[in-house]
Order: C-alpha cells, then structure tokens, then sequence
C-alpha cells in the first residue's frame, strides 16, 4: 500500500478532483480569502488558480510528495506566493492566531482525525478568522446514504481512507466554529459520490 498511496494515489486525486465542473466550485470556494491563507490538503494545487489578488501568502500543508511536485507548475504561474510548510493537517506547524484564513477542499472526508485537523486549524486562526471548505459527503436522501455505507469499505481501502458518509457541516460546527452560510447540492455524477458542501464558518475566538 506504501507505493499506492504514495505514487497512485495523488495523480488519481489530481485527475478526478481536477476536472473541468469542480473549477467553478473552487473558484467560489476561495471567495472572500485574504492575508496570510493556511491551506490544509494542499494537494497539487488544484485551487491556486483561483486565489484572489488580496492573499498575500499560502502556507500550504500537504503529505504527499508526488502532490507537492505536481503543484509546482501551477504555484509558479501564480502571482500568489506559497510556501508548504507542513505534512500533517492534525500537527500544523504554525503559531496561535497567525493566519488570517484557512482553505480545506476535498480533505475532511480523508484526514484521519477530522476533528483534531479543524482544532488545529482553529488554533492557527486569529479570532474572526474564516474557514473556507468546500467537501463531498453523506447524503440526505435515505438510498443514497445507505450505497455509501455500504460502498464506504471499499472507498476508504482505493482512496487511501476517503470516507462518504462524513458530514462536514456538523464536523466544522463540532469544532467550535460558527457557520456563516453554507450550500450544499448534488454536482454531476454518480450520486454516491456527488454530494457537495460549500461552506465558510467563523472563529469566533476563545
């Protein structure tokens, strides 16, 4: 599994994650983000094209070496800096408060501890901070959540621990966030699979 997940596993995220119909999706994903941005799931750099001008930096956590290489050519046609300073989204290497922003897009559904990554992200985040996320997850219709059930097995062991059935909603409120408004629908594709949350949620600080 140690190949798979580290040569395989990326370049099938980069493809997937990477079609046309999720450009608009990131492109609103990272509405509204400025100053210094901490990115969690980096990836290979799929939303770099999207930043807005009035980010200043992108302090970009990311494990997969594969990943990080592939970024390189979109992070160097970006007038936005970015720095990878971190593998590991439940040990974020940053001070308190430090940033003014996070993005996480297509990660909570993978992270292990989902929680522990939000409250590392939280602690990183100045008070009134933004959390910017957008993720696919359980569905609300009853058949549709019972195939990711039954499904999620199978996802998790060819998707290096990829869950469906998690909620990201209820995981960012979970971690002391407070929701400012979220959107959640169907994209096009097999249903099991499709199910978005567009989302940003505020720090509401201690």
């Amino acid at each position: 599994m140690g190949a798979y997940r580290e040569q395989v596993v990326p370049r099938l995220v980069d493809r997937m994650c990477g079609a046309a119909g999720f450009d608009r999706w990131r492109a609103r994903a990272v509405e509204g983000l400025s100053g210094r941005v901490v990115e969690v799931g980096f990836g290979s750099g799929l939303n770099v094209p999207h930043y807005p001008d009035a980010v200043e930096v992108v302090l970009a956590v990311e494990p997969a070496a594969v990943a990080r290489r592939r970024a390189g050519p979109r992070i160097s046609a970006s007038p936005v800096r970015v720095e990878h300073v971190g593998l590991d989204g439940q040990d974020i290497p940053l001070d308190d408060a430090s940033c003014d922003a996070a993005l996480v897009t297509f990660t909570l559904c993978t992270v292990p501890d989902p929680a522990l990554a939000l409250s590392e992200v939280r602690r990183v985040l100045r008070p009134g901070g933004t959390v910017h996320f957008l993720e696919h997850g359980l569905s609300p219709e009853a058949g549709v959540a019972r195939w990711q059930h039954r499904l999620e097995p199978v996802q998790r062991r060819i998707a290096d621990g990829c869950h469906l059935t998690r909620v990201p909603t209820a995981l960012v409120e979970g971690a002391g966030f407070v929701m400012r408004h979220n959107e959640q629908r169907y994209v096009r594709g097999p249903k099991p699979w499709c199910w978005l949350t567009l989302g940003v949620a505020v720090n509401p600080g201690a």
